[in-house]
C-alpha cells in the first residue's frame, strides 16, 4: 500500500463482496436448527417464499446496505429462477452497486424452482443473462450437479472464457457423499471434469485436503472465505494458514448475510490463523485488503468497480498514526468508516 496521506478521508478501491445469497438476509433471529443441514432446511423454506417483485424490493434494500458498509460490488450467487435472476440485476442497478450475477446450476437436490431440465437448458440461461449484465457460471456443488453436468460447465467456461464458481468442501457430509458417489473428494472432481482452472473460484474450501488444496493452487484457482456465514453455520475452521502456504489467491463474501462487513470477514480470516498458529500477523494487512478488494474484483471478472472512502477522523480512528491506519482499519474498526465514493 502507498503512505497514507494526512486528511480527513482515504480512499481505497471498494471491498467486493464475491458471493451473496441476498434472500438468505431475511432469516437472521429466526435461523432455525442446530447443525447446517437443519439450519437449511430452513433456508429452502425461505427460498420458496421468494417472487420476482419480492427479490427486487429486498434486494434494492440490502445492496444499498452493502454499499453503506463499504462493498461496491456484489456477485449474487443465484438459484431462485430466471425472472428472480433479471429482478436480483434491476435492484443491483437500482441500488448503484456494481453486480456480477452467478448463475447456479441445479440438475438434483434443492427445491424444482432450483432445477434446470438440462445442462443445455442452463448454458442458455447463462446466455440470456449476459446480454443483461455481467455473469459467472456456477454448477452450484458436486451435490447439485452429476459428473457429465461439470464437464459441460467446465468446457463452456473455458471456451467463453468465463469465471466458475462452485460450492466445494464445506461440510464432511458433502465431501463422504462425493466419495460415495464418484470415488473422488469434491475438489478432485472438479479437476477431474475441467471445472478448476485459473478462473474458478471454489466457494468455502473449509474441509479441503492438502491433496485439494495442491490441486487448487497448480491450477490458478481461487477460494472465496465467507467466515462469518462459516462460523454462524458451525462450518469449521477455514485453512487459511494452508491457503496462504499455497499462495492460493482469496476473496471474501457476505455469503448469508448474518453480517454485513467487510473488514469483520477480513478480521476473522486473521483472527482463525492466529488461533490456529498461536501466533500473530500470520496474513499481512496488505493480503487482506487485497482479499477484500482486487481479488474479489477478478473473480467476479470485473475490471473496475467505485472506490470507497475512509473516514480517518472517525472516532474509530482516533489518536491512530497515519502509518498505523491501515492496521487499525482492517483490525480495530466497523464498517461505520466506510462510504461508497461519490463518483
Amino acid at each position: 500500500m502507498e503512505d497514507i496521506p494526512t486528511v480527513d478521508a482515504l480512499v481505497l478501491p471498494g471491498f467486493v463482496n464475491a458471493h451473496s445469497h441476498t434472500f438468505q438476509r431475511t432469516m437472521r433471529g429466526r435461523a432455525p436448527g442446530g447443525d447446517f443441514w437443519a439450519w437449511r432446511e430452513g433456508m429452502l423454506a425461505e427460498a420458496e417464499r421468494q417472487t420476482p417483485d419480492g427479490v427486487h424490493a429486498l434486494y434494492t434494500d440490502v445492496y444499498r446496505e452493502m454499499l453503506r458498509a463499504g462493498y461496491t460490488a456484489v456477485g449474487e450467487f443465484h438459484y431462485l429462477g430466471r425472472e428472480e435472476a433479471v429482478a436480483a440485476a434491476e435492484a443491483a442497478r437500482d441500488a448503484g452497486i456494481a453486480f456480477a450475477i452467478v448463475l447456479a446450476a441445479y440438475a438434483r437436490g434443492g427445491l424444482p424452482r432450483f432445477r434446470d431440465e438440462s445442462v443445455v437448458t442452463y448454458l442458455e440461461g447463462v446466455e440470456t443473462m449476459a446480454q443483461i449484465d455481467n455473469v459467472v457460471v456456477a454448477p452450484h456443488s458436486v451435490r447439485a450437479c452429476p459428473r457429465d453436468w461439470l464437464e459441460e460447465i467446465g468446457r463452456y467456461a473455458e471456451r467463453e472464457h468465463l469465471p466458475l464458481h462452485v460450492h466445494a468442501c464445506e461440510q464432511p457430509r458433502e465431501i463422504a457423499e462425493c466419495i460415495a458417489e464418484h470415488n473422488r473428494r469434491p475438489i478432485e472432481l472438479l479437476a477431474d471434469t475441467g471445472c478448476l482452472g485459473p478462473l474458478t473460484t471454489v466457494i468455502h474450501a473449509t474441509h479441503a485436503s492438502d491433496d485439494e488444496l495442491d490441486l487448487v493452487s497448480d491450477a490458478g484457482a481461487r477460494i472465496c472465505l465467507c467466515p462469518t456465514t462459516e462460523a454462524n453455520l458451525g462450518d469449521g475452521f477455514l485453512p487459511i494458514d494452508r491457503i496462504c502456504e499455497r499462495a492460493i489467491g482469496v476473496c471474501i463474501g457476505s455469503d448469508s448475510n448474518v453480517r454485513i462487513d467487510p473488514l469483520e470477514e477480513l478480521r476473522e480470516i486473521e483472527w482463525v490463523a492466529r488461533r490456529l498458529k498461536l501466533a500473530r500477523n500470520v496474513v499481512s494487512i496488505d493480503s487482506l485488503l487485497a482479499f477484500g478488494t482486487d481479488e474479489g474484483a477478478g473473480a467476479l471478472g470485473l475490471e473496475t468497480w467505485p472506490d470507497v472512502e475512509v473516514d480517518v477522523a472517525h472516532r474509530s480512528l482516533a489518536g491512530v498514526p497515519d502509518d498505523g491506519v491501515y492496521e487499525a482499519l482492517v483490525l480495530g474498526c466497523g464498517a461505520d468508516v466506510l462510504e461508497p465514493r461519490t463518483q
